[in-house]
């Protein structure tokens, strides 16, 4: 039990080292690329279109016809403005110039025709934006910091076409990784004015001449930065609508009547395309960009990223718990459990996303990911560990087969304590091998031993036994035990004979070489005894106690030479299969009441191997 509470206390304090560092992990942000990618590809989905929205391209057909962009006038965009309201009951609900108009031109009557005919018609929206960088600021205090994103620079339109239309900037937020995943929802003047965003603007003013309520407003930061929800892919918002089209009267009006049309670059040569969390691959144009964020604020599509700090907690206790579920499990419902947490985790995402909340989809499924790689590792090399434990345990009692066998019951097998079980225990001693010895060198002495022991030892192993001890010139051995096995009681008897058989030509040997031979006094009893790991902790033996060995250690004792002395209860079990003869009880046992009848094992009526098949 101590034990048990030791491992299972290291396998807490490492699931929450683990949980600790990848909450450490989630609050630094290391791994934010690959946490945002793992994001956009959950999240960023794209969704039907409801056809609100109309994109006049200027694309590379415009371009081959009407020629490079910066050759066009403004009377020529003043002319696109123009075509869209000639039809009044056809005019869109709020043209946007999604292109920057900074400073008078060398045409000023251009200058002016489109700045009339933004006036003349429906709301347009024109562009302006600011450059940010790093400078030197003042707190209201007069402590001064450096302001990393500082307003360095802001261009507007000129101011004829400023006072003609209504304005929003451009800007757009980049991540570390190029990928564009924020908007700017507006930036602050050094006057103290706020410029909305360019979409924003739009759809206020489309509300309003809906006469909607324009109450979508999304999740900012400090800086006016919010995740951006896109809508659809490159191309989804495109119809192939391009400038020339529109002069040449080939748009049918009723395509953009009461609409938002959006009118900027939409070719790869004008340097207004980049990629975004929706498509990495592609690149999308900045009017598809505006047109995401305007169906996004239409449709109410704004969402919140969940703060750091939750998410890191939320880490640290479930990579805590599940690190305890992982310890010590085998692969089956580890793996399972695995399945099932990134399973779960990424449904519950995906409803939090629904929700309106952003969860971070990496931190947790990574941690978990790990701590069960690094626990079926551990269970392995554990598993490893207790594989040599159980084999050096009983690799010197029991034959191999058995042993194998206990290795699939792992660490159980080699626990202090025992089992009651029934076995069939054999006890074999050398008769006269004392006062042989007498005569003897030590160094023969031994020789002498080790041989009678080794046969006595294959013969145990042969036939299926548990080799328990050795003491002194007797042995000690059993079957049943520590796996429950086919024909104990035969096996024991069987191997008595053995015994008895291959003495023969040692006993020859012997005979020849020192003049003097030994036999063998055999005792087998069966019936119940403990079996296991019986002793200290730090010295156990593997052994049988009871009074079944008790007695088959009687019986031994009393045997001559060259004799199996067996009890009722293995002639019982045998009958037909060994020949045996009853002493009746004229042998009185030690600790044993009178009456005990006693039978020794005359001959195998019936051959066996140590597996129970016939020979």
């Amino acid at each position: 039990m101590l034990k048990n509470r030791r491992s299972l206390l290291r396998a807490f304090l490492c699931s929450l080292a683990g949980g600790v560092f990848f909450a450490a992990l989630c609050m630094s942000g290391a791994l934010y690329a690959q946490d945002s990618y793992l994001a956009d590809a959950l999240y960023q989905r794209a969704k039907p279109q409801d056809g609100n929205i109309v994109l006049i391209n200027i694309d590379q057909k415009s371009l081959d016809e009407l020629g490079p962009f910066a050759s066009w006038g403004r009377a020529l965009m003043g002319d696109v403005i123009h075509k869209l309201n000639e039809e009044k009951e056809n005019a869109p609900a709020v043209i946007a110039l999604d292109v920057l108009y900074v400073g008078e031109s060398d045409d000023p009557e251009g200058d002016s025709y489109l700045a009339a005919q933004c006036a003349a018609g429906c709301p347009v929206v024109t562009a302006c934006a600011g450059t940010f960088g790093t400078q030197l600021s003042e707190n209201e205090d007069g402590s001064f910091y450096m302001d990393g994103y500082a307003l360095t620079a802001y261009d507007e339109p000129y101011e004829e076409l400023k006072n003609a239309t209504w304005q929003g900037h451009i800007n757009s937020m980049f991540d570390k990784d190029g990928i564009l995943r924020h908007g700017i929802w507006q930036i602050d003047l050094p006057d103290g004015s706020k410029i909305p965003s360019f979409y924003r603007q739009i759809y206020e003013l489309y509300c309003e001449q809906k006469g909607q309520k324009a109450d979508t407003v999304p999740y900012y930061d400090g800086n006016y930065c919010y995740y951006i929800p896109f809508q659809g892919k490159p191309g989804a918002y495109s119809d192939g609508y391009s400038v020339v089209d529109l002069l040449n009267g080939d748009i049918d009006p009723e395509s953009y009547a009461g609409k938002i049309v959006l009118i900027g670059p939409y070719a790869a040569g004008m340097q207004d395309d980049f990629a975004t969390a929706i498509d990495h691959a592609g690149k999308m144009y900045g009017i598809e960009y505006q047109a995401n964020m305007i169906d996004a604020l239409i449709h109410g599509e704004t969402k919140r990223e969940a703060p750091r700090y939750w998410q890191a907690l939320a880490v640290l206790l479930l990579t805590t718990v599940w690190g305890l579920f992982f310890y010590n499990r085998s692969l089956l419902p580890s793996t399972a459990g695995w399945l099932a947490v990134l399973a779960g985790y990424t449904g519950i995402c995906l409803v939090a996303y629904d929700k309106g909340w952003i969860l971070s989809p990496l931190y947790l499924a990574l941690s978990v990911t790990v701590l069960f790689v690094c626990s079926m590792a551990a269970n392995y090399m554990r598993a490893a560990l207790e594989k040599r434990r159980v084999t050096a345990t009983f690799q010197r009692y029991v034959a191999p087969e058995i042993v194998s066998e206990l290795l699939k019951e792992g660490s159980d097998a080699q626990m202090l304590g025992g089992k009651l079980c029934n076995i069939a225990v054999l006890f074999v001693d050398i008769r006269g091998f004392t006062s042989m010895a007498e005569a003897m060198q030590p160094e023969e002495v031994v020789q002498i031993l080790n041989r009678y022991l080794t046969l006595t030892s294959e013969c145990i192993f042969e036939n299926g036994g548990t080799l328990d001890k050795f003491i002194g010139d007797c042995a000690m051995a059993f079957w049943g035990a520590p796996l429950p096995q086919e024909d104990s009681i035969y096996k024991a008897v069987k191997t008595a004979f053995d015994v008895l058989e291959r003495s023969k030509a040692l006993k020859s040997t012997l005979q020849e070489k020192f003049g003097a031979a030994v036999d063998f006094g055999i005792g087998i009893h069966y019936g119940p005894a403990v079996v296991g790991n019986i002793g200290a902790k730090n010295r156990m033996d593997y052994t049988a106690i009871g009074d079944t060995v008790n007695t088959a250690a009687r019986l031994e004792a009393a045997a001559p030479g060259g004799n199996i002395y067996v009890s009722h209860a293995v002639v019982e079990a045998l009958e037909g299969r060994v020949r045996f003869d009853s002493l009746g009880d004229s042998i009185q046992l030690k600790g044993k009441a009178a009456g005990f009848e006693i039978f020794i094992a005359q001959e195998l009526l019936e051959k066996k191997d140590c597996e129970g098949g016939e020979e």
